[in-house]
């Protein structure tokens, strides 16, 4: 299906939207979903992202439109047996005392504790059932060996033995992504038709925001496709920050609030056990204005080497290299006009992540305040007019996919040249990652028209790189041998 250049970047009204569902559902078939079904489904209640919540509806109640009041009532009783809640953990351990088997959904996590003198010993963690130390089996480790990486959801039968549970059966969620394919879809769509479904995808609802904002939305999804892509993020409270992070996918690790310590962060010298760092692909530490850091200095001298160069190592003892992309968020305070009060945009930030030295390493500032508040007329609901988005485990599993594809590297090397007699390196490095994540997310095809590229990759990246430097120059005049404002080079 060819694409009339005429019709390429024009804006789509309701009519548009509406007439897109279908086409979003012809295209995508089974990997396309009614974002409606799930806030009715009241799945979020049982504390499981949106990735997972639509995996269940997909398992017990297939099919497309609104989700009908059976078809609630039927998930509703589902999730009753088989979602445990906090106050359920007891009666599962009773029951697995008594010799029952239980089916539960729930994150599995396992690991391999090697002890001197000691067989080595296959250990499982089901967090939601207070289980730290479950038997699990070479066969099932090595048909999904993700569970030794960041855990994965899915159905885990459970029994109990002598000296404890043991994982009987896991039936994981699995999103099957055909990058190529993926790529062959967005040739069938225009650039604003696909902006709408991506951010329909994301429960957002388009039609709420301008075209800059649904940029800004869309750029918290650059960690996802960059390798070691580091941002910050700063707002008032309630625009929903993490929303996106916290339902995308479970190779992204979201940590509110809380002790964060360098064994979390890097690695555990005391069982040599790899952080979070290590096992992700996107960590996020949301609320780091009220964060509490184990030996800050550690962890900032420790993020600082990571951020330039993905290396993670802590006191010399272990080293491996990660493409784990470092996300922060945080709280800031607005003016009545709901622009920042303070002169530093990170004044308001823990003072250890206020060196210039740590904030260089951050490539990318999304200005929050220009976002507005989350509230339900901004998410898919009854009066959207799109509905159909692709399913949350696919999406997200397709954009981490497209971090291996270089070929948008390869273009923003050709395309994005920096002006100034002499631009500032860390600059260039930035906007161009900036533009080619972009190019990734809205032409994963690679066929992107020049000022396209220059409207909705180039031009973003380097106002969400200015946002750093501004910083950078305000605070430490060693920065201020270079030009105050990124340009583009003239051609």
């Amino acid at each position: 299906m060819n694409i009339d250049p005429q019709v390429r970047n024009a804006p789509l009204d309701t009519e548009a939207l509406k007439q897109l569902n279908a086409k979003v559902s012809e295209v995508f078939r089974s990997l396309a979903i009614d974002k409606r079904r799930l806030p009715a489904s009241q799945l979020s209640k049982r504390g499981i992202p949106a990735y997972v919540a639509e995996w269940v509806l997909e398992k017990v109640v297939p099919g497309q439109g609104e989700l009908s009041p059976e078809e609630a009532t039927k998930v509703l009783e589902w999730a009753a047996r088989v979602i445990p809640g906090p106050s359920e953990q007891n009666i599962i351990k009773h029951k697995l005392a008594q010799g029952q088997t239980v089916k539960v959904l729930t994150p599995l996590q396992a690991e391999v504790q090697i002890k001197k003198g000691k067989e080595p010993e296959r250990v499982a963690q089901l967090k939601l059932l207070g289980i730290s130390d479950a038997y699990i089996s070479d066969n099932l480790l090595e048909q999904h060996p993700d569970l030794l990486r960041q855990g994965m959801w899915g159905v885990v039968e459970i029994g109990a033995l002598k000296d404890g549970a043991a994982v009987l059966s896991f039936q994981p969620m699995q999103a099957s992504v055909n990058l190529t394919l993926y790529k062959e879809a967005r040739k069938k769509f225009t650039l604003h038709e696909w902006r709408a479904l991506l951010l329909t995808t994301l429960g957002f609802d388009p039609a709420a925001f301008t075209d800059e904002q649904q940029t800004f939305l869309l750029c918290r999804l650059l960690p996802l496709v960059q390798k070691n892509m580091h941002m910050m993020e700063l707002a008032p409270k309630g625009t929903g920050k993490s929303f996106t992070y916290e339902n995308i996918s479970p190779k992204v690790r979201l940590i509110s609030g809380g002790n964060i310590s360098p064994a979390v962060l890097f690695v555990n010298n005391a069982n040599g056990t790899w952080g979070i760092l290590a096992r992700f692909k996107v960590v996020v530490l949301d609320e780091v204005q009220t964060s509490k850091f184990e030996k800050p200095e550690e962890i900032v001298g420790g993020l600082k080497g990571y951020l330039a160069n993905g290396k993670l190592t802590r006191g010399g003892l272990h080293e491996t290299a990660s493409d784990c992309g470092f996300v922060m968020l945080a709280n800031i305070t607005l003016d009545d006009e709901q622009r920042p009060v303070k002169n530093s945009l990170v004044e308001e930030l823990p003072r250890f992540l206020r060196e210039t030295a740590f904030l260089d390493r951050i490539k990318a500032l999304i200005p929050g305040w220009e976002l507005p508040k989350l509230s339900s007329k901004l998410l898919v609901g009854a009066d959207s007019a799109l509905t159909v988005g692709l399913k949350s485990d696919f999406f997200g599993d397709a954009l981490i996919a497209l971090r291996e594809d270089l070929a948008a590297e390869s273009y923003a090397a050709r395309a994005v040249q920096l002006g100034g007699e002499k631009p500032y390196r860390r600059n260039e490095e930035a906007v161009r990652g900036i533009a080619a994540g972009l190019m990734k997310i809205q032409f994963p095809h690679g066929d992107v028209d020049p000022a396209d590229f220059l409207t909705y990759c180039l031009k973003p990246a380097i106002q969400l790189r200015q946002g750093i430097w501004d910083e950078l120059y305000a605070l430490d005049s060693e920065y201020r041998q270079y030009e105050p404002r990124i340009t583009q080079a003239r051609t």
